[in-house]
């Protein structure tokens, strides 16, 4: 009998499909707990980790479709409460758990959430004071974003009115809560700015719970506000809520009466500053006037009669133009006497006279020259003749001509001095007065003494 024949033979796939399908009936929904590692976050918007304790851990997956539902972002170490369901990833034999919601361990999502968008929002520098806006000292138009329906624009029309009811009001209206709220309300900043005609903006609603409240800390209704080049005064809930929205705004204000109030000077206080200024004016005025007025009658004590001045300046007029005249009498005088002087003097040295003398002893000196030259040539001739004769008698061609000859030998061209340097055969050369001459050595030269 075939050992094998009662036994069901599974693939690798069938068991696993098994397994899978066994899991995914008996755990269907489940709760777990644990902290993140090995966190990966794709560009398809997935999230992939694994939630670990003491003992163990579990591969999860949230797909996209839930992490965008995320108030927060999880990081590398937080712990984590997820909802979701156990299944098999069959290529690899690995169960896991597909997370569809997740919330954070000791904190809620939302508050995790608004510490970490108010952390970034923080480090990029979008709630430094340095890019506060001022508001308008006194606004034509202010624009409101608000629910139409709401106590805060009720709030704010009724402020508005009793404190400057000529106010123009413009009013965008959204909803405050809700999926989709905070889209509406950065649409509705951005519309008032491509609009322009707007001083002011108000934005804001009345109060509620963290979720109610929560479109104000959405980060797209954040970056709205800052892009703003309108002034905008977040105005949410009561005192005690703080929304993202207030710390990105020009100014916070705790309500939205407390923003009418701040956008909108009373007309009666403005009425009252105009006229305590007014008065300031007039008494500055006044005063001005009166240090005017004494300063002009001091000058005019000061003032002498111009008639008199004037006469006074004349006299000194004549008397200067007497003493110029009288100065330059004596300095013509003084310089036509220099002049009659130097006259005097030129025609005692004439220069056409001196031009005479001294042409008459450049000929002297002209004639001395030449003389002087011409024998100083002449001995120079005769010096010279004397030093050839003496140079003829002493050269070596003057020796020659005599019948002397020098002998070399050849083809070197040395000059022979000693017959014992000679040998039979030898080649010479005889330099004698006109010509050389080419001979041989017949036989040995016979040692001849200088007295022979």
């Amino acid at each position: 009998m075939d050992i094998f024949s009662d036994k069901r033979i599974l693939t690798v796939s069938r068991l696993t499909a098994l397994i899978r399908s066994t899991l995914e009936e008996n755990f269907e929904l489940i709760w777990v707990e644990g902290e993140i590692s090995n966190l990966s976050t794709p560009s398809s918007g997935h999230l992939y980790f694994t939630l670990k304790d003491g003992g163990a851990q579990l591969r999860c997956v949230m797909f996209k479709g839930a992490a965008k539902n995320l108030r927060f972002r999880p990081k590398e170490g937080m712990a984590l409460i997820l909802r979701g369901r156990i299944t098999v990833y069959e290529q690899r034999g690995d169960y896991q758990l597909i997370a569809e919601y997740a919330e954070p361990q000791g904190v809620g999502a939302l508050q995790l959430a608004f510490q970490q968008l108010k952390e970034r929002l923080s480090k990029e520098g979008l709630f430094d004071d340095s890019r506060k806006k001022p508001l308008p000292l006194l606004p034509q138009r202010i624009g409101v974003v608000t629910s139409p329906t709401g106590a805060a624009i009720h709030d704010i029309l009724t402020v508005v009115n009793r404190r400057f009811a000529n106010v123009r009001i413009l009013i965008a209206p959204v909803r405050v809560q809700g999926d989709g709220a905070a889209a509406e309300i950065a649409a509705a900043i951005d519309d008032l700015n491509r609009y322009g005609a707007v001083d002011v903006m108000i934005v804001g609603r009345g109060g509620g719970s963290l979720e109610d409240l929560w479109a104000f800390n959405e980060e797209s209704v954040a970056r709205a506000i800052a892009r703003s080049r309108i002034p905008v005064i977040s105005a949410v809930g009561h005192e005690v809520d703080v929304t993202i929205a207030d710390f990105v705004a020009d100014l916070r204000a705790a309500t939205p009466s407390a923003a009418a109030e701040l956008v909108v000077k009373s007309k009666l206080e403005l009425e009252n500053l105009v006229e305590a200024l007014s008065r300031r004016l007039q008494r500055e005025i006044e005063q001005l006037l009166r240090r005017n007025r004494s300063e002009l009658e001091r000058l005019s004590h000061a003032l002498r009669d111009p008639t008199f001045l004037l006469g006074h300046l004349a006299q000194r007029l004549d008397d200067q133009a007497a003493r110029l005249r009288l100065a330059l009498s004596g300095s013509l005088g003084r310089r036509r006497d220099r002049l009659v002087a130097l006259i005097r003097h030129l025609r005692v040295v004439n220069p056409a006279l001196q031009v005479e003398r001294g042409r008459e002893r450049i000929i002297t000196l002209s004639a001395r020259l030449e003389k002087g030259g011409r024998r100083f040539l002449d001995g120079c001739h005769e010096e010279t003749a004397v030093l050839s004769a003496r140079l003829h008698a002493l050269s070596p061609l003057e020796t020659l001509g005599r019948g002397y000859a020098v002998v070399r030998t050849f083809p070197l061209r040395r000059v022979v001095r000693d017959g014992a340097d000679l040998a039979p055969g030898q080649r010479l050369e005889l330099v004698l007065h006109r010509g050389r001459v080419l001979c041989r050595v017949e036989e040995n030269p016979v040692a001849i003494s200088p007295e022979t």
